[in-house]
């Protein structure tokens, strides 16, 4: 007898029992290569998806840092560029 079968496809078109798998899968493929032959590319994955509120918090607050400092970066003027040379003379 058919039955239903949910399954979560990762960005490169592979299957995954769960989202959390396949998001997995995403994120390391994002990361790229990280350590000897790649040995730790899931295991950094794994620990950006636990702790994403965290990292989410650190570059919201990151963002928010960087707009105050541009709002009070002062605008950059226009130097005016002479219109004849200046001459300089040396005795």
């Amino acid at each position: 007898m058919a039955n239903e079968c949910i399954a979560y496809r990762d960005s490169k078109g592979g299957l995954h029992g769960s989202a959390e798998k396949a998001t997995l899968e995403d994120l390391a493929g994002v990361l790229g290569r990280v350590g000897d032959e790649g040995g730790m590319t899931a295991g950094v994955a794994r620990m950006i998806f636990d702790k994403r509120a965290e990292i989410e918090r650190v570059f919201a607050e990151h963002d928010s840092i960087m707009a105050s400092a541009n709002a009070r970066a002062p605008e950059e003027e226009e130097v005016p560029h002479p219109t004849t040379p200046a001459i300089h003379v040396v005795n």
